[in-house]
């Protein structure tokens, strides 16, 4: 038997995805069609074996009943429950904590899931290739490019014969290597041991050294497997990448897309007479309505109860539920927030991500990016909106460009 865990932070840790995650939390935000974990989810279904899926976090319990209920109903082979942390405990803590739990029927192994990735989960290589060492655990891990390889992820330095790991560094300051880990993890149970060693160690810093009590996976249980030969590392050439900022869903939602293309072409809209013109992949709710006249895609998500009227070109975006795209509109690298209305001949437009962490301002003036419209925007009719972060209830009668619209 396996058991998978899935961490989902908690409120404090969805700052970087605002104004997004205002209306929801980040893990449930919709890439795809479908809330970011439930591409895990749906990854792990595939895995034989495995009954039980834990979301730790420090979110209120209610937040994600409404989820398990409807993924319990389409993953009906696998237990989901929450387990709600009395305070952020850090990513290994939260496991710890819990740790009976997810001992409970003695798993053979256990999956560990950063929620914020958008990954092909080669969770069923991963686990044979786990089963080749004697190590406690298999990280995925994937190259980047070097001018990348600093300060953003956690790196790896390996054997290349074996792929035994010879050093782990969490956000270092210069380069070490251009292979990082993608936050994905396979654990042998006996981990468990381990974790105890490091929160004694842990504890004996914190009365020492005034660091915090928080026990994480990267800095306190992967580095001291990695100097004790128990770290591996399984490295994937196929598509990986953070969900950092709520720009970052626009790329992460075309990844998804073009992997249906591969395994399940038939979530994808397809050009049909008297239909829309769709352009690539692009995916529509059933009760979504695009006027045969505009054109599609592509990387587009098109949520419930979307209106698009004639005319209207999308492109590279996500429209949330109930947004009103009013005739000969043009919706370019953008997120239109729930409820939001776009006026005709208007045009929102943001710029293409190449940096899944970009932030927002610099030295106090806006970048370029994303554009982000929060929930229930109204945007009049030719009116440009062009590489602007926009909150909740704004109602947005001139042109605006580079701003945040408070």
């Amino acid at each position: 038997m396996y058991k998978a865990i899935i961490l989902v932070g908690g409120p404090s840790r969805g700052t970087r995805f605002r104004p997004l995650s205002l209306n929801v939390p980040k893990p449930l935000f919709p890439v795809a069609g479908h809330p970011i974990i439930w591409h895990h989810l749906e990854a792990l279904s595939k895995i034989e074996g495995l009954r039980e899926v834990l979301l730790i976090g420090f979110y209120e319990d209610s937040i994600f009943q409404r989820f398990i209920d409807d993924a319990a109903r389409e993953f009906p082979k696998i237990n989901i429950r929450y387990f709600r942390e009395y305070q952020s405990l850090g990513t290994a803590g939260g496991i710890y904590h819990f740790r009976d739990e997810i001992q409970r029927g003695d798993p053979k192994q256990i999956f560990v899931l950063n929620a914020d990735v958008a990954c092909s989960f080669p969770l069923k290589e991963m686990m044979e290739f786990h089963n080749t060492h004697q190590g406690l655990c298999t990280i995925l891990g994937t190259k980047v490019a070097r001018e990348a390889a600093t300060k953003r992820y956690g790196y790896l330095v390996a054997k290349p014969e074996s792929n035994e790991v010879l050093h782990y560094v969490e956000k270092p300051e210069s380069f070490i290597s251009d292979l990082i880990s993608c936050g994905i993890y396979l654990f042998n149970c006996d981990i468990f041991n381990e974790m105890k060693k490091a929160m004694e160690n842990k504890q004996l810093r914190v009365d020492r050294e005034s660091v915090d009590d928080k026990l994480r996976l990267e800095q306190d249980l992967l580095r001291p497997l990695a100097e004790s030969k128990k770290l591996f590392v399984y490295v994937t050439t196929d598509f990986w990448r953070q969900i950092k900022t709520a720009g970052s869903a626009v790329p992460a939602n075309a990844l998804y897309l073009e992997q249906y293309l591969k395994t399940n072409p038939d979530r994808l809209l397809k050009n049909e007479q008297d239909g829309p013109t769709i352009v690539g992949c692009v995916y529509k709710h059933p009760t979504a309505l695009v006027d045969p006249s505009a054109k599609i895609g592509p990387n587009v998500t098109i949520g419930p109860r979307v209106v698009v009227g004639k005319g209207v070109r999308i492109k590279d975006s996500i429209i949330l539920d109930n947004v009103e795209i009013k005739a000969n509109s043009c919706i370019l690298h953008s997120v239109i927030g729930w409820g939001s209305k776009i006026g005709t001949w208007s045009r929102v437009e943001g710029t293409p991500m190449t940096n899944d962490q970009a932030v927002i301002t610099q030295n106090g003036v806006k970048v370029q990016s994303i554009t982000i419209l929060a929930n229930e925007v109204m945007v009049k009719d030719e009116i440009i909106i062009r590489n602007c972060i926009v909150l909740p209830h704004k109602e947005l009668r001139t042109n605006c460009h580079n701003e945040v619209l408070m």
